[in-house]
């Protein structure tokens, strides 16, 4: 239960420092917190009471936050896990959950204590955010994870992520207390058929390296997924080939593995075979390794639309596969979001509780949008019910973290999750300086339009009164709306304002480069929509002038329509879309009304 709610926003470290401390909310959401009203100065020296090792990633992180370490001096920071005698005595404090911390700050100092050494971190990490405001609050938190592995797949089809993005990934996980990441992308050769059973090249197993290192200082497991269902041969050979690739992933560091049976057809696609060989990867390689974290596969029938009882694929795997082996689940269809009667159709198959794999806010197959909006739709009364829930996310990697931001929060404290709250800050931290035109940006590109998997997202809320009611008053009565009119018009102004600022921003270049497609097709949208509205003002009875502004609503529309086809023309489904689930609808509509008048 939450207590005394003294923090109002939900910011990352990167945009706190621009922020005012009223805009400031812990993120994710502790479990339970306590504050006083007296604050205090941000120490300038401090003694340090600590059994962790000196080179931990705990201490790296807590000292650059806090450089002036003193011995003697007199405010005190006491920092260790469990049983350590820096904190022995806050012991009964600590939660006993996996990864939970306790925090507390006062006029003497601060304690932090993990339940583990992962939660050490996370209550640094819950610091540092503290650390952004003017001056610290005495607070004390008891805070730990709802779901134990929280984190992200790699596993779209198209592009895959550059190794820079990926390590701007694993910080932005570390800092968002997620645990995992699964390197699974679909375009890789060496994860999946015909080369899987080829070591990587010198140049692309350097960079493997240097992302298990990045991910080890952000306490992020990194998987590394093997794809072989489509051309694997169920014999030892290929078994052993397998286990040496995995050993040869081992000795670059990787510590975390996975093997995916998706997406794959004929002999590969045995339930009994893949058990056969996961049992055997588990017991000769899993458990004879003591740093390894449990096996994960993904199963050929991997949602309820594609599951075949009667086949009896999932209930031969979950009679067979070891029972620490996880198995990931997208839930009733590929996409689909995830809730209790998902949880109750998929465990009592599996004999476990399922690895969530959720396919958002992955875009490879509408491509042509760019999906901005917030992480909804998924109960928050299944925290007992699955292992893990990682998402799956766009092949734009900044793009992306507003989604995933709203999973860290979301995967971190399901009862108290705030979808609207955790995406308004979301765009805070991405970009504090230009966040309003981020917002508006990003209000317009989320839907995904008409598609196979037939999820949709609400898009443009702020204006979908007024643009019903202005089409509403148009069609019916030949009146214009004048509140609903204005509404509309100031939006027109405002997409257009943002596409041109946010397409010139020096703030977040990466996500800039990734979106800049779908801002110029926004921009023509906010000028077709003026147009549109410039049109409805001409007067019926002065003819040439209403042919004239009609005619440059028609212009304005063709060119926004092909300027859209010749922008992101390597995807899978070339051109940009946005804004088409109500706004663009609108525009069509008034300008159809008004030229048959």
């Amino acid at each position: 239960m939450r207590k005394n709610i003294l923090l109002t926003g939900v910011l990352g470290l990167l945009a706190l420092s621009t922020l005012q401390a009223q805009d400031f909310r812990l993120s994710p959401l502790p479990q339970v917190y306590e504050t006083q009203e007296d604050s205090i100065d941000i120490p300038t020296h401090y003694s340090l009471l600590t059994s962790l090792e000196a080179n931990s990633s705990t201490l790296t992180l807590l000292r650059q936050l806090l450089p002036d370490e003193t011995q003697g001096a007199k405010f005190q920071i006491r920092i260790g896990i469990r049983g350590d005698k820096s904190i022995k005595k806050f012991n009964r404090d600590i939660p006993q959950q996996a990864e939970g911390y306790y925090l507390k700050i006062d006029k003497k100092g601060i304690v932090l204590a993990g339940n583990d050494e992962r939660g050490t971190y996370y209550g640094v990490q819950t610091l540092a955010q503290l650390l952004a405001l003017p001056k610290l609050p005495m607070v004390e938190i008891t805070d730990y994870p709802d779901i134990p592995y929280r984190g992200v797949v790699e596993g779209f089809y198209g592009q895959p992520w550059s190794h820079e993005a990926r390590l701007s990934q694993l910080d932005f996980y570390g800092r968002n207390k997620m645990n995992v990441y699964i390197y699974g992308p679909k375009d890789d050769p060496y994860h999946s058929t015909p080369n899987w059973r080829k070591p990587y090249p010198e140049k692309e197993a350097k960079q493997l390296q240097e992302l298990v290192e990045r991910a080890k200082q952000n306490n992020v497991i990194f998987y590394w997924a093997i794809h072989p269902g489509q051309d694997i041969q169920w014999n030892d050979k290929d078994r052993d080939l397998l286990l040496k690739k995995f050993e040869s992933m081992y000795d670059l560091g990787v510590r975390g593995f996975a093997v995916f049976f998706d997406d794959i057809s004929g002999e590969g696609t045995k339930a009994d075979k893949q058990a056969e060989l996961l049992n055997y990867i588990d017991d000769h390689f899993i458990q004879a390794k003591d740093d390894v974290s449990p096996l994960i596969m993904c199963p050929t029938e991997y949602n309820k639309s594609w599951t075949n009882l009667k086949g009896g694929y999932l209930t031969t795997l979950g009679e067979k596969l070891n029972p620490d082996i996880q198995v990931m689940w997208t839930g009733d269809r590929v996409v689909a979001t995830i809730d209790k009667q998902t949880m109750e159709f998929i465990n009592p198959l599996i004999q476990r509780k399922a690895y969530i794999w959720w396919n958002f806010p992955v875009s490879d197959y509408v491509q042509d949008r760019i999906l901005m909006g917030p992480v909804y739709g998924n109960g928050t009364d299944i925290k007992d019910d699955m292992t893990a829930f990682v998402s799956n996310p766009m092949e734009h990697a900044e793009a992306s973290k507003i989604a995933l931001y709203g999973v860290a929060d979301y995967t971190w404290n399901l009862e108290d999750y705030d979808s609207q709250q955790s995406w308004e800050h979301a765009i805070r931290v991405l970009m504090p300086r230009h966040a309003d035109y981020l917002r508006t940006f990003a209000i317009h590109s989320s839907d995904l339009g008409k598609n196979n998997h037939k999820l949709r997202r609400e898009e443009s809320q702020n204006i979908q009164p007024a643009l019903a009611a202005l089409c509403k008053a148009y069609k019916e009565e030949g009146k214009i709306d004048a509140e609903a009119f204005a509404q509309v018009e100031k939006e027109c102004e405002a997409i257009c304002q943002a596409a041109d600022k946010l397409i010139v921003s020096d703030e977040n270049p990466a996500l800039i480069a990734e979106i800049t497609p779908w801002l110029i097709y926004f921009k023509q949208l906010g000028l077709y929509g003026q147009s549109v509205l410039n049109a409805l003002e001409v007067k019926k009875d002065d003819r040439q002038s209403l042919e004239d502004a009609l005619e440059k609503a028609r212009l304005q529309r063709t060119w926004m329509e092909q300027t859209g086809k010749h922008l992101n023309e390597k995807a899978s489904q070339p051109g940009v879309k946005c804004g088409d689930r109500y706004l663009l609808p609108a525009f069509d509509e008034l300008l159809k009304v008004a030229s048959s008048n």
